[in-house]
């Protein structure tokens, strides 16, 4: 159950579903991990919220929503398009919004690959940096972000559990 059988793909509406379940299940853990309280990871509305979410971005025609397949069943996506918030150059930076993989397969692979195909879209797109915002309290995704050569800049905005998201960029350049 290695890297060689993983497959990336395009995420259509068939796969919301799967997508939505691997956002949770990925992101109970995180939470868990950073010792987010219960209550806060167990939000009523968050399941409908994320549903509505993924289905815009792989409806958006300016968003790419890949899915990362093993035997087919999605076992993590990713979400990138252009900078979502002001203070970011479209002409020259790409945001990843989320990549998301079941814990289950943590360690094979499967980010690894997510992650090369938001790098290859930098690419395509001639744009020169990525960015994207981890929970402070996610050490897991900071150090996998940092394996890949991002570093944060200086950048935080409000995040759950009294903490922040921090930014980290990419220069593609580097990678």
């Amino acid at each position: 159950m290695g890297m060689a059988n993983i497959s990336i793909q395009p995420a259509g509406l068939s796969d919301l579903d799967a997508i939505v379940d691997v956002h949770i299940q990925a992101r109970t853990a995180y939470y868990r991990a950073g010792r987010l309280p219960q209550a806060e990871i167990d939000d009523p509305g968050g399941l409908v919220h994320r549903r509505k979410a993924w289905a815009r971005a792989i409806e958006s025609g300016e968003k790419t929503v890949l899915c990362a397949l093993q035997a087919d069943k999605v076992v993590g996506a990713v979400a990138m398009g252009p900078p979502l918030r002001h203070g970011a150059d479209a002409a020259t930076v790409g945001e990843l919004y989320q990549i998301h993989v079941l814990p289950s397969h943590w360690g094979q692979g499967v980010g690894g690959q997510l992650h090369a195909a938001f790098v290859q879209f930098l690419r395509e797109g001639q744009l020169p940096t990525g960015q994207v915002e981890a929970w402070e309290q996610n050490h897991r995704a900071q150090a996998f972000y940092t394996r890949y050569g991002w570093k944060p800049d200086g950048h935080r905005r409000p995040g759950p559990g009294h903490s922040s998201y921090i930014r980290m960029r990419l220069d593609v350049t580097a990678a």
